[in-house]
This record gives C-alpha cells, structure tokens and sequence, in this order.
C-alpha cells in the first residue's frame, strides 16, 4: 500500500500513475482515469491520490484543484476486484492498515488548503462518494447517482468520514437515511438536499467546475484556505470558542496585501487583483 511513484513539486510536473494530472494556471484538475470500470479506486490509486493532496499542501502556484472522473462518471469507489476481493483474506492487523490508509485520503483533501471543486457526473459511488464528500463544493448532473454503498457489502456506514461529514452537508436524518440503505441520491434529489451546490448540463459540468475553480483560484487565496481551515476547525468548537478563533483570523487576514488591494481597488472604483499575500 505505500506509493512507487512519490510526488515532487512543482505539482504541474509531477506524471501519476493511477490518475491524470493537468494544470492549467493556477488550478490542477485530477481525473480518475479508469473509464472502462467507472474509474474504481485501487491500493495503488488511494495512496497515489494521498500523496498528492500531502504534496499540495506545500504547493504555492496551485490555488485550487478540480476532481472529476472520465468516461461520463465519477468513480464507482473500490475496486471488488482488486481491494474487496484481497480485503476479505486479510487479518485485522492488515484491514485496519488499509481504512487508517482510505481515511488518510479524506485527511489530506481537508488539510489542503486549496479549495477543491468535484465535477461529479454519473456513477459517484462508494468511496467515491466519498471523495466527493470530502471537496469542498460539489457540482453534478442531472444523471449523477451517488451512493454510500457500504451496507451493501456488509458494512457500517462509518467509512472514511462519513458519519461525521455527510450530517454537516446534507443533516443527520438524511444522511442516515443513505448510510443505513445505500440507495442511489440521484442529481435533481442531491441539489434539494444541499449536496450538489449545482446542477449542470453533463456536457460542461468539468468546464464549469474549473471556471469556478479559477474564479477561487484568483481571490484571496489566503483568506480562502483560512476559510477553509476555519469551516474545519469550528466543527469541534463551542460558539463562544469559534467566535474568538473567527476573532484572530480575521486580524490574520487583515495583515494580508490581499486586504490592503481590496480597500485601493475599492477606493479607485476598480476590481482588485488578489496575489494570494
């Protein structure tokens, strides 16, 4: 489970193995490339993605990160042949190796300070769905069929995250209403219940998920991921602790050129450009 293939920045140099990688500006888009099979994920792939999200962490020309899948879905979560299949001969030792190994995924995507965007069309199952749980704004289609699929095969609903993160988007009755059946949330439902932010023509779902990518990539991008580190951190806070936190990053981000921009650009009549200072 440990990858063959480690990440080096600049991040737009950097040839995966287990999924495509461009960069265009200051936004990187990770399509998972298995089209034939609904894109599943493997031990190979889960690590590779892992790495990468650890990786940019550290990147500065990276702003922000589009994941989508090819072939008309998103991914149909764990391979049954290639991880199921192993999993059901391993001891406990081994199967807990491999969900601390699934749940680190879910750890770097909320540690990355880039916002991710999910361009999520048909098949977004399983781990999968999981993935796209864990990004930080979600666009699908009207085909889109996601699915927390873990009952299916026999197991809790607490996978990766999931009873922790899937309440916060969607609330609790809804979200335990997907993790004890499994039952597909198509797109239009997925929209309603607050896990879509948009619907878009499957056609230029991707397209839209990267202009608005772009769009956070050209704000303040520090005060983005603090945001973003902010939208983390609160969940384990009482009010009273979340308004002072709030109280010092906000003064953070009142020291940032990025502020200072804003108010000249404001006091000019123009737009401001953010420099990410």
């Amino acid at each position: 489970m440990t990858s063959a293939n480690p990440v080096t920045l600049p991040l737009s140099g950097f040839k995966p193995q287990h999924f495509q990688l461009s960069v265009a500006g200051k936004v990187a888009t990770v399509t998972l490339n298995r089209p034939e099979k609904k894109n599943p994920l493997t031990f190979e792939s889960y690590r590779e993605l892992t790495d990468f999200f650890l990786a940019a962490q550290k990147e500065e020309a990276v702003k922000a990160i589009v994941v989508t899948g090819a072939g008309g879905n998103f991914s149909s979560g764990g391979d049954v042949f290639e991880i199921i299949g192993p999993l059901v001969a391993m001891d406990t030792k081994d199967l807990l190796k491999f969900t601390r190994m699934t749940g680190e995924l879910v750890k770097t995507m909320r540690a990355c300070p880039q916002p991710i965007v999910a361009a999520i069309d048909g098949i977004c199952a399983g781990a999968g769905a999981i993935i796209a749980m864990a990004s930080d704004l979600r666009l699908g289609t009207a085909e889109t069929k996601i699915a927390f699929l873990f009952n299916r095969v026999g197991l809790a609903g607490c996978d990766m995250g999931a009873c922790a993160m899937l309440p916060r988007i969607i609330g609790q009755g809804r979200a335990a209403e997907l993790l004890y059946t499994g039952r597909v949330l198509k797109g239009e439902e997925a929209e309603r219940w607050g896990f879509l932010n948009r619907l878009i023509a499957r056609e230029t779902v991707l397209a839209e998920a990267q202009a608005l990518a772009a769009e956070l990539a050209d704000g303040p991008t520090f005060a983005n991921a603090m945001t973003k580190r902010m939208l983390e951190m609160e969940w384990a806070m009482s009010v009273e602790s979340a308004i002072e936190a709030e109280a010092v990053a906000q003064a953070l981000c009142m020291q940032t050129e990025d502020f200072s921009r804003a108010y000249h650009a404001f006091a000019e009549k123009r737009k401001p450009v953010f420099e990410g200072n």
